[in-house]
């Protein structure tokens, strides 16, 4: 029996004292020693010790028992009754031993496993009601079995854990109780605390077999995992051993035939190079006196080779290497002309740039940045750029960067350090002036590594490129020589302080007629040649080059046309192949066949005037286009229905143009009351594509009248802006785009803000010809033009409620007045 049972309440309940444990379960039959240094641990033993010696006086038990119960977690350095587990070993202490500085070293035995029922007062350790676990299992084929492959898994594990004494095994086998069996073993394994108190807590001795044989197989694994580990970097250390006993004894031939020794020869060469390469003070010195270093260093050790590779790349840069810009604008001008069509305000820039240089002498690189869709030149531009300016072309692409050391390089501490984009491409130019072309600057993105677009922040201002720091070289190096071009399809995609650096040079989509042009110039002798067809006499016609351009291809720039093209020009290729090399001529009718049924429709426009569906226009990704919207009405409540996947931008345009429509209805000629009788729904075609802005505004207000109204909207017309309560029209961008859309799509009119009618003169002289640009200042001059109206000065008034003047209809030509 033992000591502190309370056998009135319970006779298997006994009191006793508590000793929290960290990072350790004690097991039954499992003998440990603690080193104990807490004051209610301290308390804990005294009393069990003393409980102990009350109870030989009276003839009982001469035991000293405790319970022995893990910490929930070991850095509690009081723990209260939650922080213990309530399942725990009851054990009797073997020897207590005090230590000079007041702690105690205990050696503790395993004897039973307890389960704790309360926490009793006191108040100088824990004092714990306990209840003992019985355990028992029914011997069968099974168990027997169990208990085999347990033995055997053991045996397996002490033969691959080397830190087990190899007898171990045969000691286990000699145990034949399912219980001490798998608390004997598990006192052997390296397992987290809270397995082994999952072992601990399950009292069934078949369950516990069954989970320790599922441990034991999981630490297996990872032993031999560790042993294949081991065993790879044995190898590879006593090959590099080898590798370096072969290298000195080389060297050591080597000196006495006379030879020289290699990493001399080679300190040589680097001190031979420093003496002719023309740096700046603060390079020379820094790499003076890493080579000064790198003379006291072995030749095999790490640390050399890190100084070696950063003296390298110091010595490999173009510190005063530089190309002779080529000053001759006439000549310059022609080769811009010879690779590009158009793009005149971009060729102006760079002749600008030479016309200064020619007078100054030195100027700062002007930083560029050309906008606009995909396929209209802005790569090519900067690599003609670089030709007519007789400079060296180098491109670097940012789509996708989103670490900032991409810029400007890791620090020499790191393992494998290299310098940024930036100064690997100045190495690769071998030029401190070249055209760097900074590709798809709007792709760049931000995580956990940095952010890129604030790296460049340095590298594009003028006045601090100068003394530009790369983190790997931790120089200061020049780069307003540089000329930097950067390419972007969106700017909004641009962070501002980014923006605020660069000089925007917007490059908007090309006409048919310009495509045409581009066609006949530039991609057809381009494909000719491509395809092996320079000596064979094809002749492409206008009118095959227009089909492919409206049938084919939907885009802003040529890249598409080019495409069709080269597809044409190999099915070509094939029949000179096959029937022999003869002169060729592709029409339309030709063209169709060879490339197969048409993609898109001859423009976009309506077959005819209809109610509710109105020509809106967009600017892209791909450049400007057409965005159909359709209104319709149908008995309801007044519910605004909107669909076509619109931003939360374009929703409330059309939320303001239901609002303005319903202050205008007695005007319109509308019933007031058709909110409470009418449900409109408003739909963007094209549904799978988001569409997001406010410059739809004028069009869903078109939309909305015109299917109340039962009035139809006229198929030629095409209108942008945006809408406000009062019925105005505020200005919006992208107004070159969006006309030469309605001018592919085949419009006649479009309908644009007042305050945009600065922007027209950048539209194409031939595009302003062919189309009639109608700048309007309220939504009432936009219905006009727009709703197939016999009376339009009767039927539309002012926001003043003045009549409005009615304007000509200008001829195709300049903007309407």
């Amino acid at each position: 029996m033992f000591f502190g049972r309370d056998d009135k309440k319970d006779p298997k309940q006994t009191a006793m004292p508590l000793l929290p444990l960290r990072d350790i379960v004690v097991f039954p039959h499992m003998v440990v020693p603690l080193f104990v240094g807490r004051e209610k641990s301290i308390a804990a033993l005294k009393d069990a010790a003393a409980r102990r010696d009350a109870a030989v006086k009276l003839g009982g038990d001469d035991k000293a028992y405790i319970i022995l119960s893990a910490q929930k977690k070991a850095k509690t350095n009081d723990p209260s009754s939650e922080d213990v587990f309530h399942y725990a070993t009851l054990g009797h202490i073997i020897q207590l031993l005090p230590l000079p500085d007041g702690t105690m070293k205990v050696l503790v035995e395993g004897v039973k496993r307890a389960r704790i029922l309360e926490f009793l007062p006191n108040e100088t350790h824990f004092m714990v009601r306990i209840e003992e676990v019985e355990e028992d299992a029914d011997r069968n084929v099974e168990l027997e079995a169990l208990l085999r492959a347990v033995r055997e898994t053991f045996k397996a594990f002490v033969e691959l854990n080397k830190r087990l004494p190899p007898e171990l095994p045969q000691q286990v086998s000699a145990i034949d109780d399912p219980s001490r069996l798998s608390d004997t073993i598990v006192s052997h394994l390296s397992l987290k605390l809270n397995d082994k108190q999952m072992l601990l807590e399950t009292e069934s001795p078949v369950k516990r077999l069954e989970k320790l044989y599922e441990l034991m197989q999981g630490e297996i694994e990872i032993l031999k995992v560790e042993k294949k580990i081991r065993s790879r970097v044995k190898k590879q250390m006593e090959k590099t051993q080898k590798e370096y006993y072969l290298n000195e004894q080389m060297q050591a031939i080597q000196r006495e035939l006379g030879d020289r020794d290699e990493s001399k020869n080679e300190l040589q060469e680097i001190e031979d190079k420093l003496k002719t390469k023309r740096m700046s003070k603060e390079a020379t010195l820094k790499v003076k006196k890493e080579l000064k270093k790198l003379k006291m260093m072995g030749p095999m050790s790490a640390e050399a080779t890190v100084v070696r590779n950063y003296i390298d790349w110091v010595l490999s840069l173009p510190w005063a290497d530089e190309t002779k810009d080529k000053l001759d604008l006439t000549e310059a001008e022609r080769v811009l002309e010879e690779d590009h069509y158009g793009l005149k305000k971009a060729k102006e820039r760079i002749l600008e740039y030479l016309a200064v240089q020619s007078l100054v002498g030195k100027i700062k690189g002007p930083i560029l940045c050309f906008v606009g869709p995909p396929g209209v030149g802005k790569t090519s531009l900067a690599r003609s750029i670089a030709r007519a300016l007789g400079r060296k072309f180098v491109r670097l692409s940012l789509g996708g960067v989103r670490d900032e050391a991409e810029i400007r390089g890791h620090r020499r501490t790191y393992i494998g350090a290299m310098p940024g984009k930036i100064i690997q491409s100045l190495k690769k130019a071998e030029s401190n002036n070249p055209v760097m072309l900074l590709d798809e600057v709007d792709k760049m993105s931000t995580d956990f590594r940095g952010d890129p677009s604030a790296a460049l922040l340095e590298v594009l201002d003028p006045e601090q490129n100068n003394t530009f720091s790369d983190h790997y070289l931790d120089l200061d190096y020049d780069l307003s020589k540089v000329l930097f071009i950067c390419t972007a399809n969106q700017l909004h995609n641009i962070p501002a302080p980014l923006q605020d650096r660069l000089e925007v040079i917007r490059i908007a989509g090309y006409t048919e007629a310009e495509k045409m042009s581009i066609a006949r110039k530039y991609l057809i002798p381009k494909q000719k040649e491509a395809n092996g067809l320079s000596d064979v006499g094809i002749e492409i016609t206008s009118a095959a080059v227009r089909t492919v351009i409206s049938r084919y291809t939907r885009e802003a720039g040529v890249r598409s046309l080019e495409r069709e093209l080269a597809s044409i020009f190999r099915k070509l290729a094939r029949d000179v192949v096959k029937n022999g090399k003869k002169d060729v001529a592709v029409d339309r009718k030709r063209a169709m066949k060879l490339l197969g049924v048409t993609r898109f429709k001859h423009g976009m426009k309506e077959h005819e005037d209809q109610v509710g569906i109105v020509t809106g226009l967009a600017v892209m990704d791909t450049g400007g286009d057409t965005l159909t919207t359709e209104a319709t009405v149908m008995p309801g409540k007044g519910k605004l229905i909107i669909t076509g996947k619109l931003g939360e931008v374009m929703q409330e345009s059309a939320q303001a143009a239901m609002s303005f429509v319903r202050s205008r209805a007695k005007r319109f000629g509308i019933d007031e009351k058709f909110s409470e009788t009418l449900d409109i729904h408003v739909h963007v075609p094209e549904g799978a594509i988001p569409k997001d802005g406010p410059s739809a505004g004028v069009t869903i207000v078109t939309a909305i009248v015109s299917a109340l109204t039962r009035i139809p909207v006229r198929r030629d017309v095409a209108m942008t802006g945006e809408v406000t309560l009062r019925g105005r029209v505020l200005p919006i961008g992208g107004l070159k785009e969006k006309v030469l859309a309605a001018h592919r799509a085949g419009m006649k009119t479009v309908l644009f803000p007042e305050e945009n009618r600065k922007d027209v003169r950048e539209i194409p002289r031939k595009v302003r010809d062919a189309m009639r640009l109608v700048p309007c200042e309220f939504v009432d001059e936009v219905l006009r033009e727009a709703l197939v109206l016999e009376k339009p000065e009767e039927f539309i008034r002012s926001a003043s409620g003045a009549k409005i003047e009615v304007k000509p209809i200008a001829e195709p030509g300049p903007v309407a007045s």
